[in-house]
């Protein structure tokens, strides 16, 4: 059987204008959009980010694909397998489909599990990934805060599954970004805290988008739920980049009368 391609598309942090060329070009030419959202009755956040950018286009379907922000893989399989199946039925019918996803599609995206499983589906099937901006690029571009210069180490964390070695994490890297941060954000900031480090964090919600949120005092929102466009990052900032010395030397002599 020869199947439609399937694509994984990043359409980036929330910003439409974000979108990459390549993005742009997939998804208008794509005749079955992926949406995905995380129930049946809300709105794809994916689909809210590309339509300013791509419209309405005749002819072109799209399928709201319901994917349930759960941890229990049990619960999850079933909502998982009526949406593969849907993508399936058009990929069966040789059309394409884009699968749209927030930021980056291979960055805690539902997409990956797509991609693992499409082989086995649908065997000989085509799979290109177009990447997208992600929050972790995004996040810095608001803040004003580098994420990592020469030397400096960077540990990205799935906060939402439990923070148990976050102090040990903040000793080994320069940099630490919290992600999927549910309802872990109360022990996070008692950490932070411990640590010396709370005003060495900032607090994202919403990168790029016009509900954006900066705080960099996360005692605010130490009783709140992270939403799933919320990011904590925490930037020690104790190393010197491995070029530092090297290029304020010939300032300072510069500088010399």
């Amino acid at each position: 059987m020869t199947y439609g391609k399937l694509y994984g598309v990043g359409v980036g942090p929330g910003a439409p204008d974000l979108l990459t060329l390549r993005a742009v070009s997939v998804l208008k030419a794509a005749p079955v959009l992926a949406l995905p959202r995380s129930s049946d009755y809300g709105a794809s956040m994916a689909w809210r980010i590309v339509k300013p950018v791509i419209g309405e286009i005749p002819g072109q379907e799209r399928l709201h694909l319901t994917f349930p922000m759960k941890k229990d893989s049990e619960r999850l399989r079933p909502a998982w397998d009526r949406a593969f199946s849907a993508i399936g039925e058009h990929l069966e019918r040789g059309l394409s489909v884009a699968f749209v996803s927030e930021g980056d599609p291979s960055l805690y995206s539902t997409f990956i599990y797509l991609q693992r499983e499409a082989p086995a589906r649908w065997p000989g099937i085509e799979i290109e990934v177009v990447p997208g901006v992600s929050s972790i690029a995004a996040v810095p571009a608001v803040t004003g805060t580098p994420l990592a210069d020469g030397l400096e180490r960077i540990a990205i964390l799935p906060a939402g599954y439990g923070v148990e070695d976050l102090e040990q994490v903040l000793d080994a890297f320069d940099t630490t970004i919290l992600m999927k941060i549910g309802g872990e954000m109360k022990r996070i900031v008692s950490v932070l805290e411990s640590k010396g480090l709370l005003g060495r964090a900032v607090y994202v919600s919403k990168a790029t988008m016009g509900e954006q949120q900066i705080l960099r005092d996360l005692r605010a929102v130490a009783g709140e739920r992270g939403d799933c466009f919320a990011m904590v990052v925490v930037s020690r900032k104790e190393r010197s980049g491995a070029l530092a010395g090297v290029l304020a030397a010939p300032l300072l002599e510069d500088a010399k009368p």
